[in-house]
């Protein structure tokens, strides 16, 4: 099995992948259309690989596209899960929607820059100059609803299966559960409802990478981002695991292909 990677990082303790730097992908592209797999290419080079060359890519084509940014999310979160799903209004910030938010939101909201990660651009909204500070920030608005924690999971899901989780304690400064804005990390049962509700999710939409933050609200969980490039500040063995699934995953898919391509008929 031929594996081209373009994130020398992501892929550094996997065997025998051939490391190609994204920005030379047009000097090596008779050696792209033998590899079998194509990992983590960057958001640019998607079309040229999906369409021109009619490549398979990890990850897939859905958790790069939903996870792009947060605006991705919410809308196609909404057509699956809306329910679990915090309440958002996304619109385009001018006066009047800016000042329409405003007076509908209940207090406190949680606002957001859309492709901002790792708890930046993440903020808690209880003033109006609050308010008005965020929206000097953005050019689309995003509030949400915001939920009575303090605490999340991380829930990390490869291939067809979730291989890791944790949960995520309030950072000292309040608000935030990100590990890398200070929150903390805690290894506790990870709730079979918040386990379900990925499951659920991944395979609805064909994600195969990603940490999803699941938030639980009394019994019922609720979904609050993916990322499909996410971290492993929290526990140091999770990249072992990650890497592990996804070296099976790789090889189960691409046996199942061969033996498509085994089984079709001949031709006349």
């Amino acid at each position: 099995m031929k594996i081209i990677s373009f994130d020398a990082l992501r892929t550094l303790h996997l065997p025998h992948v051939r490391y190609i730097k994204p920005e030379s992908m047009y000097d090596h592209l008779e050696e792209i259309k033998q590899a079998d797999w194509l990992l983590f290419p960057q958001y640019w080079q998607l079309t040229a690989l999906t369409c021109g060359l009619k490549k398979r890519i990890f990850p897939s084509l859905a958790s790069y596209l939903i996870g792009h940014d947060k605006i991705e999310m919410t809308r196609t979160f909404r057509t699956i899960v809306p329910q679990q799903h915090p309440y958002t209004v996304i619109s385009a910030n001018t006066p009047y929607e800016a000042e329409k938010i405003w007076d509908e939101m209940p207090s406190p909201f949680v606002a957001k820059i859309p492709k901002s990660s790792m708890g930046n651009g993440v903020f808690l909204i209880e003033t109006l100059g609050q308010w008005r500070d965020y929206i000097a920030q953005t050019d689309v608005l995003y509030a949400q609803e915001y939920l009575p924690i303090d605490r999340d999971m991380r829930i990390i899901w490869v291939g067809n299966k979730i291989v890791s989780g944790y949960w995520r304690l309030q950072s000292d400064n309040g608000f935030h559960n990100n590990v890398s804005q200070g929150g903390q990390v805690e290894i506790a049962l990870i709730p079979k409802e918040a386990q379900d509700l990925v499951t659920f999710i991944a395979e609805s939409l064909d994600i195969n990478h990603a940490g999803f933050d699941i938030a639980m609200v009394g019994s019922v969980p609720y979904v609050i981002e993916i990322n499909r490039i996410f971290g492993n500040q929290g526990i140091q063995s999770i990249q072992n695991d990650v890497n592990t699934e996804l070296l099976n995953y790789l090889n189960e898919q691409h046996l199942l292909s061969t033996a498509m391509l085994i089984d079709q008929p001949s031709g006349f």
